[in-house]
Parts: C-alpha cells; sequence; structure tokens
C-alpha cells in the first residue's frame, strides 16, 4: 500500500471516526472503500466510452432541428 495524507473538514472527520466505531473497520479502510466505489462509479462513464454508446442515439427521430442546418449557421458566425 502507498501511505497518502487527506484533508478532512470536521464534520467529515466526526462522521468517519463514527463510522469505523460503529463497523469496527479503521477508518483507513473506510476511506479505501469509498475511493473504490467512486473509480468504479467513475471507470464506467468515462468519457469516450459515454460517445460509444451515444452513438446513433437520435438518428430515426424525426422531432429535432436540422443540425447540419444549424452546424453550417454557427460556423458562418465564427
Amino acid at each position: 500500500m502507498i501511505r497518502t495524507q487527506i484533508d478532512l473538514t470536521a464534520t467529515e472527520q466526526k462522521g468517519l471516526r463514527a463510522l469505523s466505531r460503529r463497523t469496527g473497520q479503521s477508518q483507513s479502510e473506510l476511506i479505501r472503500q469509498a475511493i473504490g466505489l467512486y473509480l468504479s462509479a467513475h471507470k464506467a462513464s468515462g468519457h469516450g466510452e459515454l460517445l460509444r454508446q451515444a452513438l446513433g442515439l437520435w438518428r430515426d427521430r424525426k422531432d429535432l432541428p436540422d443540425f447540419e442546418a444549424l452546424r453550417k449557421g454557427f460556423d458562418r458566425l465564427s
């Protein structure tokens, strides 16, 4: 393991200490678990993956504006 240092607010530290006492887990273990959950949640929603999932999402929609025409209009303004 790699040792690191973090800064917590007084409220965060108090809550972490109470959770540690209730669960019998060390504060370090609780922090590692929280970081693991956070990283797992954000790993699946990486920017590139979201773009791939959205590819063709609106392909068959007929109620949307003509995006090519809108883009050409914006391109002329810049």
